[in-house]
């Protein structure tokens, strides 16, 4: 296999000398490489547009013979009908992508099919001798126009770097109104593979299916070293950590605030606002940097696809992202990369079925196409826009990549689609390092996850109910148990973007939206999905029950502050020991009159104060630093009356979420307390294990602080002992052959 560059090779290195600072064009690149484009160069272009015209022409005449509704008197015809469909992409469908961005994202793209299905009809109608009889026999020449054409430049490395790349993403920056400052200091490049555990990076290494990352590795350019998530392992509590500095007062991703009757969420945009507001000022990673796709800004004024800043915020790279859905060959490719996941998911949930693969999740309704706008749409414009970062010579920047996260939710987080997930975010990772290696300024690249993802049968799969009813029974019959209904994270990944759209206060796209889906949006927020019911605790609710993955939150609204065990069990005899004797249940933790803080389990009682032990110790089998994560949860003001954690299996390395989710993080227990940091090697990793995302945020302020003096190529590689290098000296994979995107 070809060996990675090294990103301190080809007078690239982070402390190499460079010529004065100046101010040139942002797309501009201070290399040789990337100067004036040659007349050799657009002529090859020229006539590969060309190229792919003609195959647009022969594939609308085979939709021609092969669709019964679509007829035409001789190749006139079909020559005008492409001229038709050719004007309007470079005409029209410019002016409509200015108006229906958010359209195009939550479809997937597929909304480029109806524009040339639309555009068949028009030519049917104008051209003598060219009939289209239905809306769906014009739909089916589009996919097939489409298909084909994309197909083409694939075939032809339309999509390689010297189109997507030099030329799209150019644009991009461009639009923006930005300069790229060239300048020899480093930047910071953080992608956040969301979900991603240490175990499956391992094994897509050596399976071949993250060759790109592999490379780095063996090339000895960059370490691995694994990190360990808060009790809370889920993406808001991550990154408030990582970018802030501070997630205290997070116990799950939502929770019930007593004291407002609000269940707080932290992927919905004025709830993260909130927390990020409530956090430490002056201790922002992202200061003087940007923010894309993420949860909080890290300080930075520049952000995109934030929560937080969803409402408020502004990038300048928003007039650039309408230039991304323009792009032809942009959206051709985005449609087929669509359709292509939309056509796997299908295939694996049905392959899932024939196989009686377990467990497994109903993945049917709306789930392909949302999947494809995470999968697919998000990806592309998240790299889009980081590409876009780079040439404009931003000094750091962190992003979030969701798919396998989602995708790893519903089919398992080793699952043949989930890596296939992986495989195409190891390409991003590449064409993101080949522009590093290209913009004005030299940069060193981070890839991390925010957590790992845990694996087996729902709570209500094999129980046949979920927590609530649990609650519900041993409380008492008639009690009134509120089980808020929530999107999911995945559609609320969806949905944050949407908003962002809807929210530019530039953009005609967002006015536009917000007419057309006005009954999905309220206080600026668009809800696509489940309709969601802003939740408040009424006076005849006896207990609120959430869930968050593997955590639950029992909650008793009409108690002021923290109900204690005495109380609660005073209440409700029953619960506490019908809990703790269910065996989807690991323990709970509770907090006690006389013990303090207590974790109890079926057969023993584990007190925080000072760690001792009655009985069987409840929190065996959750990992050398539970007891401290307990203590510090405990330790918060919001934390609810009676924190449930999963049973876990060490044998079979299972447990089992709240949720309906197979793939699971949220509390203790397996996979998902295992994030990893894959760094490069000039940069130094403190030799104790790193514990909390909080610990995190200050190795990657101390690289910020740091004077930028490369280690010796020498020491490359020798703290990578999370994979032995053995392990990384696989045969190139057939399915897989190469690192891609180089």
């Amino acid at each position: 296999m070809t060996k990675g560059k090294s990103m301190k090779s080809e007078g690239r290195s982070c402390g190499a000398p460079r010529a004065a600072t100046s101010h040139q064009e942002c797309g501009a690149s201070g290399s040789s490489k990337s100067g004036a484009i040659s007349s050799t160069g657009r002529q090859s272009r020229l006539a590969r547009g060309l190229l792919i015209q003609l195959i647009g022409f022969a594939s609308l005449a085979l939709a021609v013979v092969i669709l019964p509704g679509i007829s035409a008197h001789g190749w006139v015809a079909i020559l005008l009908a492409q001229g038709i469909i050719v004007a309007l992409n470079a005409v029209l469908w410019p002016v409509l992508v200015s108006r229906a961005t958010v359209l195009l994202v939550w479809t997937a793209g597929l909304a480029a099919l109806g524009f040339n299905a639309a555009a068949l009809m028009l030519a049917s109608h104008v051209i003598a001798g060219f009939s289209v009889d239905t809306w769906w026999n014009a739909l089916g020449a589009s996919l097939i126009v489409t298909a084909a054409s994309a197909g083409t430049a694939a075939s032809l490395a339309i999509d390689d770097e010297d189109v997507y790349r030099r030329n799209l993403i150019r644009k991009m920056a461009k639009r923006a109104h930005g300069h790229a400052v060239e300048s020899d200091e480093p930047g910071l490049i953080m992608i956040q593979i969301d979900g991603l555990g240490i175990p499956v990076l391992e094994h897509a290494l050596t399976s071949g299916h993250m060759p790109n990352l592999a490379s780095w590795l063996r090339s000895g350019s960059h370490q691995l070293h694994e990190w360990e998530c808060d009790l809370s392992s889920q993406t808001g509590a991550s990154q408030a950590g990582i970018l802030h500095g501070d997630n205290h007062n997070m116990p799950a991703f939502r929770w019930l605030d007593k004291q407002t009757g609000h269940v707080v969420t932290t992927n919905r945009p004025r709830d993260a606002a909130a927390i990020e507001a409530s956090r430490q000022e002056g201790r922002g990673l992202l200061v003087g940097g940007v923010s894309r796709s993420n949860v909080f800004t890290g300080g930075s004024d520049d952000s995109m696809f934030t929560f937080s800043t969803i409402l408020t915020g502004f990038s300048p790279l928003r007039r650039g992202l309408e230039g991304f859905f323009a792009d032809p060959y942009a959206m051709s490719r985005a449609v087929v990369l669509s359709l292509d996941d939309i056509a796997r998911e299908i295939a694996a949930s049905w392959r899932a079925r024939r196989r009686r693969v377990e467990p497994r999740l109903r993945r049917g309704g709306v789930y392909p196409i949302a999947r494809a706008a995470t999968t697919v749409m998000l990806r592309d414009i998240t790299i889009a826009t980081l590409i876009a970062d780079i040439y404009r010579g931003v000094p750091i920047a962190y992003v979030d990549l969701v798919g396998y996260d989602e995708v790893a939710h519903h089919s398992g987080v080793l699952a043949p689609d989930a890596l296939e997930v992986l495989y195409k975010i190891d390409r991003q990772l590449g064409r993101v390092r080949s522009a590093a290696d290209d913009g004005p300024r030299p940069y060193r690249m981070v890839v991390l996850s925010d957590h790992g993802q845990s694996q087996g049968a729902t709570f209500r799969q094999r129980y046949g109910s979920g927590l609530a009813d649990v609650v519900k029974g041993l409380m008492n019959g008639d009690s009134n148990i509120a089980e808020p209904q929530m999107p999911s994270e995945g559609l609320g990944n969806i949905n944050g973007a949407l908003t962002d759209v809807i929210n530019d206060p530039q953009s005609r796209t967002g006015r536009l939206a917000g007419r057309l889906l006005n009954k999905r949006v309220s206080d600026g927020e668009l809800n696509l999905g489940a309709h969601r019911r802003e939740f408040s605790v009424g006076p005849d609710q006896d207990a609120v029950v959430l869930a968050s993955g593997n955590l639950g939150l029992i909650s008793f609204p009409d108690l002021t502050g923290r109900a204690s065990l005495e109380l609660i069990t005073r209440r409700h005899p029953q619960l506490i020991q019908g809990l703790v004797r269910h065996p989807g249940v690991g323990f709970v933790l509770v907090s006690s009159e006389a013990g303090g803080g207590m974790a109890i389990g079926a057969d023993g009682v584990c007190y925080l104060d000072d760690g001792t032990v009655d009985g069987a110790n409840p929190l065996a089998g959750f990992g050398p630093n539970v007891l401290e994560h307990l203590r510090r949860t405990h330790s918060f003001d919001n934390a609810p009356d009676i924190l449930v954690n999963s049973f876990f299996d060490g044998d079979l390395n299972e447990g089992c979420a709240f949720e309906e989710l197979i793939g699971f993080h949220g509390g203790l227990g397996g996979w998902q307390s295992r994030p990893f940091l894959l760094v490069p090697s000039e940069l130094p990793l403190p030799a104790d294990p790193i514990v909390g995302a909080a610990s995190v945020n200050e190795v990657f302020r101390s690289w910020r602080s740091a004077p930028q003096h490369p280690k010796d190529p020498g020491d490359a590689g020798r703290s990578n002992a999370s994979v032995p290098q053995s392990r990384l000296d696989y045969t190139d994979n057939p399915e897989h052959p190469d690192p891609v995107g180089r």
